[in-house]
């Protein structure tokens, strides 16, 4: 069983599995689990990079580089993901981990994920730094909320408005064009200029806020048991499209909040 760390604030728990990617675990509001259960599921870091890009390769300045190929033919969701985090800070209410960046991605850094725990509220910060050569990168989170809370009462309920909806090519990556947005179901990236703002309701039983200063999001509902909304620094395939350069003077600094009530 590996080491999890706990936080609690009023009646919300948090546990994350550092030795798991980091990620999630368990996020538990009056005893009420909000996250789909698994290994491979509760919330992920996307570092490096968010979603996918496009046949594993990126370009930084003249130089291409080669990701591994793990959603053929595209390299997904960054590598911290599949990496054990050291713990840098505790306390009841926030934790503090780092990860260091390294082989597959081809650059040298690390990348700390800060959890801070209210009663009312999760704050979820990532920092992307480098030790050396500027390199692209994004960061975002990947939360598989459950469609069911699993007490009887009615599916969870979408709520956003999106600028714009990135067109989904038969590769599954935005063709380049911006169409206004569609009807679900969705795996498929939207723009929100002035930032994420994603209200999940379940009638009766609770209401979650999702919000980030960043203005990307990819809504994933097709699963059966869980609904996916991830705020992200770019868009999937973005290291090739919106590049955002770290350089040892300006990190990449991402922030999302997720905030509830009970209904």
């Amino acid at each position: 069983m590996s080491m999890q760390t706990r936080l609690t604030a009023g009646d919300a728990e948090l546990t994350i599995s550092p030795e798991n990617g980091c990620r999630i675990e368990s996020l538990r509001i009056g005893g009420t689990e909000v996250l789909r259960q698994g290994e491979r599921f509760g919330c992920f870091p996307m570092v490096p990079w968010c979603g996918r890009t496009e046949n594993g390769r990126f370009r930084n300045g003249a130089t291409t580089l080669q990701l591994p190929v793990n959603a053929p033919p595209h390299a997904i969701h960054g590598t911290v993901r599949d990496l054990a985090w050291k713990p840098a800070k505790t306390s009841a209410t926030e934790a503090v981990f780092t990860c260091e960046l390294g082989d597959p991605w081809p650059y040298n850094g690390r990348v700390t994920q800060v959890f801070e725990l209210a009663e009312d509220a999760l704050t979820l910060r990532f920092g992307v730094e480098t030790y050396d050569a500027s390199f692209p990168a994004q960061a975002g989170w990947h939360p598989w909320f459950l469609r069911n809370l699993g007490r009887g009462g009615q599916d969870v309920r979408l709520d956003f408005t999106a600028a714009w909806q990135e067109e989904r090519g038969d590769d599954h990556l935005p063709t380049g064009r911006r169409i206004d947005p569609l009807p679900g179901p969705w795996d498929d990236c939207f723009g929100m200029p002035e930032g994420v703002d994603v209200t999940l309701t379940w009638p009766e039983e609770l209401e979650l806020k999702v919000t980030s200063r960043e203005p990307w999001v990819v809504i994933y509902d097709e699963p059966e048991e869980a609904v996916c909304v991830e705020p992200q620094s770019g868009p999937p395939n973005g290291l090739n499209t919106h590049p955002r350069l770290v350089t040892p003077i300006d990190p990449l600094e991402v922030e999302s909040v997720w905030r509830w009530r009970r209904l």
